[in-house]
């Protein structure tokens, strides 16, 4: 790609992630839907916070074509160090987590998934495409393309009117 800040071609349905379980998701099956793409930790200080008003967006929006899809990472300060299994327990357990939490990924370095290497392009941060901490949010609109990326300290509920407006346009 070079150095070119231009939007890559295709959308986050072209990509196949996977589950917790280490099942294969296609992401085309989110095609018309609204996604707010997360990178999860849960010993992170941003933990509880984005959780909780993540947890009240979902159950606000799923039924209007909205997912919320959470990736959990280790790769900033050891912040997610379990195993899956413990993961999407924890998630779902301690914060009360009803979307998808996929599988623990890399989001930077040679290891990052694609998906992550999508997102991080076709919508750079402050710092430049790297991801900087736990919870970089990115808004997906319902053909797959990437219309903004949030910072980790930007909370889930000051976004909520932008979720508001894809889903509309959905």
């Amino acid at each position: 790609m070079g150095a070119s800040h231009s939007s890559p071609t295709g959308s986050i349905h072209d990509f196949t992630v996977k589950d917790a379980k280490g099942n294969d998701v296609d992401l085309s099956i989110y095609k018309g839907k609204a996604l707010l793409v997360v990178n999860v930790a849960s010993e992170c200080g941003l933990t509880n916070s984005n959780y909780k008003q993540l947890n009240e967006l979902y159950p606000k929006y799923k039924d209007q074509g909205f997912e919320i899809l959470a990736f959990p990472c280790n790769q900033f300060r050891g912040q997610e160090p379990g195993t899956n299994e413990q993961i999407v327990e924890t998630a779902c357990t301690r914060f009360k987590a009803e979307f998808p939490i996929f599988g623990k990924i890399d989001v930077n370095g040679k290891n990052a998934v694609p998906v992550y290497k999508f997102l991080k392009s076709s919508k750079t941060g402050f710092f430049g495409e790297g991801i900087k901490w736990n919870f970089t949010k990115f808004l997906v609109d319902k053909d797959g393309h990437v219309v903004a990326r949030y910072a980790p300290t930007t909370s889930p509920s000051s976004i909520e009117k932008d979720i508001e407006k894809l889903i509309a346009a959905a």
